[in-house]
Order: structure tokens, then C-alpha cells, then sequence
């Protein structure tokens, strides 16, 4: 067998060191349906159900998917969106949003993360951490 191969064969023997499961839906609610996914589709998710006009899925790194489903609540000022996102690069991502023109915090450099919020067009205030990944793949 070539060292080739047989490295090849090694590397597929390894065990799998990531975690056994990752997120796979999470959800908000908003009174404007169209309005979130406009935001999200501009922030870089991909749309799912292109055709959906009542709720809408997003599909964000590692298959996760936000659903956006339709309320007639509104969303109190400053409120935090049930989750937050994780990029490679926050101060690139930071600068990137700013530059759009889209209504971003000041980076907040915390112990583990460094964070900012952008807001979302029905109110809520979506949050960016710095990653601390593993280094494993995702």
C-alpha cells in the first residue's frame, strides 16, 4: 500500500471528535415576516422555501435553520433576539454591517467573546459573538 493510502485510510479511521449533534431549528416571531427575511437573506442565510409567504426558513453554516414565523405581538424596543450568531472574523463582520449602513452597536470585548448587536427591522436587536471554536471542523 502507497504512503498515500495508507494515510488516507489512517485519516478515515480517526474517530470523529466533533460533538454528536448540532442545533438544528431555532425560531422567532415577528410581525413582518417578508421584512425579517429581506434583513437575514441581506446578512448572508440562505432561503429555503423562496416561495413561503407567511413564515420563512433560513438556513444559516452546518445545516442550522431559522424559522421566522408570522405574529401579531410587537416586539418591545431593545429586545434581544432568542439566539445570537457566531462568526470567524466579529470585527470584519462588524465593519461589513456598518459600512451597509445598518444600525450596529459598539463592539463590546468581553472576557470570552467580543460582541455587537445589529438591529432587525422589526425591533429585535440580533447578537454577533467572536467564535471560540475548537478548532475541529463544524
Amino acid at each position: 500500500m502507497s504512503n498515500g493510502l495508507r494515510s488516507q485510510r489512517v485519516t478515515l479511521m480517526k474517530k470523529d471528535e466533533r460533538p454528536p449533534m448540532w442545533l438544528g431549528h431555532i425560531a422567532m416571531q415577528v410581525p413582518d415576516v417578508a421584512a425579517a427575511k429581506a434583513f437575514f437573506l441581506e446578512l448572508g442565510m440562505r432561503d429555503v422555501l423562496p416561495d413561503a409567504e407567511e413564515f420563512a426558513i433560513l438556513e444559516l453554516r452546518a445545516g442550522t435553520h431559522l424559522i421566522v414565523e408570522n405574529s401579531k405581538a410587537k416586539v418591545d424596543p431593545d429586545t434581544i433576539a432568542p439566539f445570537d450568531l457566531m462568526v470567524d472574523d466579529v470585527e470584519a463582520m462588524h465593519g461589513e454591517l456598518s459600512a451597509r449602513g445598518l444600525d450596529t452597536s459598539p463592539l463590546d470585548v468581553g472576557s470570552i467573546h467580543t460582541s455587537f448587536t445589529v438591529a432587525e427591522p422589526n425591533g429585535f436587536l440580533v447578537k454577533y459573538n467572536s467564535s471560540h471554536n475548537t478548532g475541529l471542523p463544524v
